[in-house]
């Protein structure tokens, strides 16, 4: 037991977790005097790193508490691991600690000059998503006090939360003086009026990329013994008001399956008797996938895997890696022993369906000598022919 106990600062992890209510601390105080003080105040750097609660039952009782120094060299874990074990937190109660810990690691990061901890570690650590920590971290900069102290006690959800943090102050105050019932069904309308806004927008959006994309593609006249494609798939949605929010055809046009099925007869059908195909295909698309090698006269024979590092979204589980689809026709040349490439590869996602260069790269390296068409190009490659709504109209462009 220490000497005389003053009121010792708390450290800032302490912080990271609400005090108890003050009835609530009260009765912490009553069990202290009829069973005694049962865990310590735990100590790090001389300051109260957890046990806030109990150093203030003790101080109500006119008491010293019990104090024990830490010296692990993670107290943050330590932290973590004692209050998520002791004490039962909502989801948005969990992610508003998150948010307090990337804005705690990266205050301490401006004067060490670490790495800023980004809200994907701080939602694995406390077992939420990163979106749901973004949505904390807005809440914590927008919010006023009151939103703040309803979040942390687990009175509302993290999105009924950060809707109304997208409210002006005053309007937020307003809202959070309704009855809770009132509260969930005033943010639900205000979310439902800006995704009316956010999807009127994308619809003109998505015309005029579909508009003036139309215009770059054209007839092949060429025959091709090996082709790369990345078809513009247009994925089904649960709501068309909000599930197009981020899509493809934010950026570029899209096609349902059956035209992409019909579009290689359109373009003058651009392989040669032998030949081989390599189709990309996310997992949702995968029949799809290979409904298009078929109609296009490929078998498929293998596929390839890019993982992206980063899990992203879906239905059934959270995708983190597509699909390089392989098909032959006739009897194409395969890669000669101990050339091919494993058949897992790692590289973090880039830009909207950007594929890495790796696979086009590794392509050339197993048929460097043949001419090579690269189908729903962006951007020409050299030693490539290219056709797409944005492939340009270079020498590389067919």
């Amino acid at each position: 037991m220490s000497a005389e106990l003053f009121r010792l600062p708390h450290h800032p992890l302490a912080a990271l977790f609400p005090m108890l209510p003050d009835s609530e601390i009260d009765e912490l105080a009553r069990d202290i005097e009829t069973h005694g003080q049962e865990q310590a105040v735990w100590l790090f750097d001389g300051k109260i790193l957890d046990g806030r609660n109990r150093d203030e039952a003790c101080h109500r009782l006119g008491i010293d508490a019990w104090t024990e120094d830490y010296k692990g060299n993670d107290p943050l874990g330590f932290v973590l691991s004692l209050n998520l074990r002791r004490r039962h937190l909502t989801d948005a109660q969990r992610a508003m600690v998150a948010a307090r810990i990337v804005d705690w690691e990266n205050g301490m990061n401006q004067t060490t000059g670490g790495a800023h901890v980004h809200a994907r570690e701080a939602g694995r650590r406390l077992s939420i998503s990163e979106r749901a920590v973004k949505a904390a971290k807005r809440i914590r900069e927008h919010g006023v006090d009151t939103l703040i102290q309803a979040m942390e006690s687990g009175s509302l959800s993290i999105k009924v939360g950060e809707t109304i943090s997208h409210l002006e102050r005053e309007a937020q105050e307003e809202v959070l003086r309704a009855e809770k019932k009132r509260i969930t069904a005033l943010a639900k309308a205000f979310r439902a009026e800006d995704q009316k806004k956010k999807h009127d927008v994308r619809l003109a959006h998505m015309a005029h990329v579909v508009t003036t994309g139309a215009a770059t593609a054209g007839i092949v006249t060429q025959k091709f013994p090996v082709i790369y494609a990345d078809p513009p798939w247009k994925f089904g949605v649960h709501s068309e008001v909000t599930g197009r929010e981020k899509s493809a055809e934010n950026h570029y046009p899209t096609m349902p399956t059956d035209d992409i099925c019909a579009l290689w007869e359109k373009i003058g059908a651009p392989a040669k008797r032998d030949a081989v195909l390599f189709l990309w295909a996310t997992n949702p698309m995968l029949p799809d996938g290979l409904k298009v090698m078929e109609a296009w006269g490929f078998q498929y024979v293998h596929h390839w895997i890019w993982d992206k590092q980063v899990a992203g979204t879906g239905y059934w589980g959270r995708d983190r890696h597509e699909l390089l689809l392989i098909g032959r026709r006739g009897e194409p040349a395969t890669p000669l022993m101990g050339s091919q490439p494993e058949t897992v590869y790692c590289e973090a996602k880039g830009r909207h369906s950007a594929k890495p260069d790796f696979y086009a790269e590794t392509i050339e390296r197993l048929y460097p000598a043949m001419p090579r068409l690269e189908m729903f190009c962006r951007a020409p490659r050299p030693g490539w022919s290219a056709w797409g709504f944005e492939a340009g109209l270079d020498g590389g462009a067919v």
